[in-house]
Parts: structure tokens; sequence; C-alpha cells
């Protein structure tokens, strides 16, 4: 086997790795272990770190939080270990992100993927995720909307990579990164315009 097809089976390797990595919903699995519930039948249906805190408190919904941020460092460094280069990091750190939002192992509903994408930009891009990453948390601050921080880091996040003039594929991955985000807080937007987002700090039952 040739070097180039060699680094083209261990990056759809890590992919495939990555993917599965990513659809381990620790939201999902904390919330069965610790309270015996389906989380996306509550609250805001949502499996991911806000929710868990409006549902199971503070504990959980740290753990959550961490855990899937760890999902997408450990992607990203999957794709550097098996075959490096610019674009095998880049696509596995999708792949985990694609895989929370859409898990293989929970039906393919999974949460809208912002701590993982998180773990995945810092671990790629460091700097620009961090500038983005406070400029998110001080909107979170100030109007206690997760979701709108959460915006605010996907669509920040690709316009320090470019003004900081990272390599294309961070680009492109941050871009694809921002759709994501948007999509999947569709609904958010929609409650954000309607002025009836839920805050941080409220619980729904």
């Amino acid at each position: 086997m040739v070097q180039g097809e060699r680094t083209t089976v261990l990056t759809v390797i890590g992919i495939v790795i990555s993917y599965l990595i990513g659809s381990i919903s620790f939201s999902i699995l904390i919330a069965k272990w610790v309270k015996g519930i389906d989380i996306r039948n509550h609250g805001s249906g949502n499996a991911g770190a806000t929710n868990t805190l409006r549902i199971l408190g503070k504990g959980p919904a740290i753990a959550v939080f961490l855990l899937d941020i760890a999902k997408g460092v450990a992607a990203v460094t999957i794709g550097s270990l098996l075959a490096g280069g610019e674009w095998t990091p880049v696509l596995c750190g999708l792949a985990a992100i694609a895989g929370h939002n859409w898990p293989i192992w929970f039906g393919f509903k999974g949460g809208k993927g912002i701590a993982t994408t998180i773990g995945v930009i810092a671990s790629l891009a460091f700097v620009p995720a961090l500038i983005a990453g406070v400029i998110a948390i001080i909107s979170i601050v100030i109007t206690r909307f997760v979701s709108l921080g959460s915006l605010i880091f996907a669509a920040l996040t690709p316009v320090f990579i470019w003004l900081l003039d990272k390599p294309m594929p961070l680009l492109w991955a941050s871009l694809i990164i921002c759709l994501f985000a948007f999509w999947r807080h569709r609904s958010n937007i929609v409650k954000l315009i309607q002025g009836n987002e839920n805050k941080l700090g409220a619980r729904k039952g």
C-alpha cells in the first residue's frame, strides 16, 4: 500500500472512530444514571449541558460539559496521531460534532454540539477559539442567553481564524461548524427573536 492510500485509509478510520466517540451522549447517559430519565423528554428536549443544568443541576451539567469538550479534543488527537496533516484532524473533529448532534447510539437525536465544538476548535485553533469564547461568555453573563452566546462563538470563530491567517482547512471547518450551530439552534433563534427564549438558571420540568 502506497503512502497516499495508507493515509486515506487511516483518515477514514479516524473519521469513523471520531463519529462513534461523538455519538456517546453523556447528557443522556448521566440523566439515566442520576434520575432514570431520558433527558430528551424533559426541559428543552436537548441532550446537552444547558438542559442538563435545568433538569439535573450544576454537578451533572459540569460533568456533561467537560466530557463533551473531551470528545472534541479526543477526535482531533486521533486524527493527528493516525494520519496527521492539516485535513485529517479537521475531518475527525467535524465527525465528532456530527456524532454528538446525530448519535448513532441514540436514534440520531442528540445535542447541539457547542461543547464538542469548543473541544474541536480549541484543539485546532486555540487563540481564535479563546477570543471568540471570551466574547461569547461576556454575552451570556450580560444576557443570560446560552443559545446567543453559543451562536456568537460559532459565528466569530471563523472570523478570528481568518483575521489571524490560520490554514484554510481550519477556516473551512469553522464555517461548516458555524452552519451546524445555526441549523441546530434554529428554534432558539426564533425564540430569541420572539423574546421567549429560556435564560440561564431557569428550570423546566
